[in-house]
């Protein structure tokens, strides 16, 4: 069980460093957030889809399990247009700033999800990192409505952590992740319908576009989120959301060397960054050792 643990956690990590790359190829790609969203779906769906064929796995689901899956769509959908717009109208290292603050949220809204006590360590903590990101706010003012967007972002991707949690009690992740996508796909779909945005201009992008478009849908999306749902049968949510908390310092990172140029942010900036790494890395070291006293 312990070795199954490690592996879950080392396996977590691979995967926070891939979506480290995910915050990049947004703000590569470009078209708008929406229609990058939509392509992203499809293609993670069909890419599930395939390898859920060639394994030979029923796509067969109750009909209760299929509404939780298109709710959770749609909460998915949303998270990453909100995200992936705050990446173009403010910068990859404002929007993973925010990020920081999914283990907040999550240590106040798992309990009620999964019916355990509030820890204060977990609450003490999460008011450290808003202290961080508030530094944050006070030095990038000028991108406020990017920062409201991400914020947005944290809250439903926390919502469909937790519900994810639970559903992965009883249904294989490649099967809640296809489902999940697809409806996500669909909901885009109606809205681009009602605001009558389908044209062929949507389909005609440049080589770059399309070759970005497929390694975020295959390797950030259709692997790593089924990844991601998988490592949940060994970790709880909170944890999950902990340790993504490092994807912000990967991603940002990433960003400085790859983009360069408004990526490169003031000196408050990464003071309220290490303020934050330090509080997540701390939260993860204490939640271990009482682990082990309770062993």
């Amino acid at each position: 069980m312990q070795n199954d643990n490690l592996k879950s956690y080392l396996n977590l990590h691979l995967i926070v460093f891939i979506w480290g790359f995910t915050a990049i190829l947004g703000a590569l790609i470009t078209i708008q957030s929406e229609f990058l969203v939509w392509y992203r779906m499809f293609f993670a769906a069909v890419f599930i889809a395939a390898f859920l064929v060639v394994k030979k796995e029923s796509f067969k689901v109750s009909p209760k399990s299929l509404l939780k899956f298109i709710i959770v769509g749609l909460f998915i959908a949303l998270h990453w247009i909100f995200f992936f717009e705050s990446i173009k109208i403010s910068t990859v290292s404002i929007t993973l700033s925010v990020f920081s603050l999914g283990a907040f949220f999550a240590s106040l809204l798992e309990p009620l999800f999964y019916g355990r006590r509030v820890l204060w360590y977990e609450v003490f903590f999460g008011l450290i990192i808003i202290a961080g990101l508030g530094l944050i706010m006070q030095v990038e003012i000028n991108y406020w409505s990017g920062m409201l967007l991400a914020l947005i972002s944290v809250l439903l991707g926390v919502l469909f952590t937790l519900m994810n949690g639970k559903l992965i009690a009883n249904h294989e992740p490649s099967i809640i992740s296809f489902y999940e996508f697809f409806a996500g796909f669909i909901f885009i779909s109606i809205y681009f319908l009602f605001k009558g945005t389908f044209s062929k201009e949507i389909f005609v992008m440049t080589a770059k576009n399309w070759i970005l478009i497929l390694i975020l849908a295959s390797i950030c999306t259709a692997y790593a989120f089924t990844a991601s749902v998988k490592v949940m049968r060994q970790l709880s949510p909170y944890t999950v959301m902990l340790t993504t908390n490092l994807e912000p310092v990967y991603g940002i990172v990433l960003a400085y060397f790859i983009i360069g140029g408004k990526e490169k942010m003031s000196t408050e900036f990464y003071i309220g960054a290490v303020v934050i790494v330090i509080t997540v890395l701390l939260n993860g070291i204490i939640k271990h050792y009482r682990k082990e006293d309770e062993l």
